[in-house]
């Protein structure tokens, strides 16, 4: 069989062989302590960033009770349907926020599309903050001439459709050429191209669908090209990224060593976290720092009383308007028996999960 490479082109390619003061967070939640009212807050999206907010607040605001609002019927966002099948590792963060999810004082709430379904100002005046933590919601045109042809994809549909995101289910990219071309040198270029060269034995005990799996086993590509502006110096993946590429098997590398050489106004009681705060950047944990700091910028707002006093209906009131809207969201324990359903289907493959795609299908399981 012949080697499969990638190749570096700097343009690189592969064939195949605003922190708050010290103390002041704790002064305020000392107040927060000695309150009676509960504080309603709400989080859109409910993946790392949302996830993360809620833990945040939770822990540090005995009286906060927090809604996490999800158009998927699924939740976890990125970490369902970003992170790479291959790496398991990253996804254990989900018993984390699993924990969070079946906290007394947190409620999921998927299925709900807010825009849509509810609107922003129906969840300001409902909740005393919220926050949106939602974050790449579509992929970022280049602008350049053949963008719109077949065969080009934004590395957004292309992750969702080999990870399940259902509205990507039936992308179904041909790969029946030897070549394939990445722009961008970040993680998820890496990611792409780990996937498109990776032994299928390897890949058939991940959480890839069974879809991507029966296009993979199709394919002929031998060459993946990564091409990015700059050189190899100023790259954005990681340096576990690159070890993996240069250990996958039946691959090798092909490097030139010679390029080795040398937010201010904003609106009371409306906060944001991760991509939609910052662009699509960084990783998990780097999701994580920047949600903590913005549950404590909510925090001090809430210590400092600039945001809305007396009570809110938080839920309540939304739910009454979902119904009259015909809208009925998936709970968290709706979830787990869609969770279960995946890892019985798994199991019967040798798999993690068999993650499932149809939003109708999911609603069928649960009785809808």
């Amino acid at each position: 069989m012949a080697p499969r490479c990638w190749r570096w082109w700097p343009w690189l390619a592969w064939p195949r062989i605003r922190p708050p003061p010290a103390g002041s967070t704790q002064s305020s939640l000392q107040q927060f302590s000695t309150r009676d009212q509960t504080t309603q807050i709400c989080v859109v999206g409910s993946g790392p960033a949302g996830f993360y907010t809620a833990q945040h607040l939770l822990k540090h605001h005995p009286q906060a009770y927090v809604d996490i609002y999800e158009k998927q019927l699924v939740p976890f966002g990125l970490v369902r349907f970003g992170v790479a099948p291959d790496h398991p590792e990253v996804k254990n963060v989900i018993n984390t926020f699993t924990q969070t999810a079946r906290s007394d004082r947190c409620a999921f709430h998927g299925n709900v599309v807010v825009g849509k379904d509810v609107t922003v100002p129906e969840l300001r005046e409902a909740y005393h903050a919220v926050v949106l933590s939602y974050g790449a919601e579509d992929h970022q045109a280049l602008g350049i001439p053949g963008e719109e042809l077949p065969g080009v994809f934004s590395a957004r549909a292309l992750v969702g459709w080999y990870n399940g995101l259902p509205e990507n289910r039936e992308l179904m990219p041909d790969l029946s050429c030897d070549t394939a071309v990445i722009l961008g040198q970040g993680n998820v270029a890496l990611d792409v191209a780990r996937i498109l060269l990776t032994p299928l034995e390897h890949l058939e005990k991940t959480d890839i669908t069974e879809a991507a799996l029966g296009v993979l086993r199709q394919s002929q590509v031998k060459m993946v090209w990564i091409v990015g502006r700059r050189g190899p110096l100023q790259v954005a993946f990681t340096i576990k990224e690159l070890r993996e590429m240069i250990q996958l098997p039946g691959t090798r590398p092909i490097l030139d060593p010679a390029d080795f050489l040398g937010l201010q106004d904003r609106i009371k009681g409306l906060y944001c976290s991760g991509w939609v705060k910052r662009g699509p950047t960084g990783v998990i944990t780097t999701t994580m720092t920047d949600s903590f700091l913005t549950s404590q910028t909510l925090l001090q707002d809430l210590g400092a009383g600039l945001l809305p006093s007396g009570p809110r209906p938080g839920y309540s009131a939304i739910e009454a308007l979902l119904s009259s809207r015909g809208v009925r969201p998936i709970s968290f324990s709706d979830w787990e028996k869609l969770d279960a359903e995946e890892v019985s289907r798994g199991q019967c493959a040798g798999k993690p999960r068999e993650k499932l795609l149809d939003p109708q299908e999911m609603l069928r399981l649960l009785g809808r």
